[in-house]
């Protein structure tokens, strides 16, 4: 499939990017929700500094990331978990 050229604007700066046409949505969708996180943070903690709030935007967005990450680790678990007691009961049920 053929890339296809796309400019993405965050923190003012405009980058451009090649991509999936599939992908368009996602990508400017991303930047438009950092650009947003920039906005909140430069608000609240009243920083004008691009660099400060690109890491607190980078610091927010790893949070996230690793919260989500234990939480499919917890899931993956438990699913494991059934997984192994309904092989044991149906190993049991052929068995007899």
């Amino acid at each position: 499939m053929e890339k296809i050229s796309v400019k993405l604007t965050i923190a003012g700066r405009e980058y451009p990017m090649k991509t999936e046409p599939s992908q368009e949505e996602r990508i400017l969708e991303a930047a438009q929700l950092i650009n947003e996180q920039l906005a909140f943070y430069q608000k609240t903690f009243n920083l004008d500094d691009k660099q400060d709030l690109l890491a607190l935007v980078a610091f927010d967005c790893m949070i996230e990331k690793l919260g989500r990450e234990k939480e499919l680790s917890e899931i993956e678990s438990q699913v494991g978990l059934r997984l192994q007691v309904l092989q044991s009961a149906l190993e049991k049920d052929l068995s007899s």
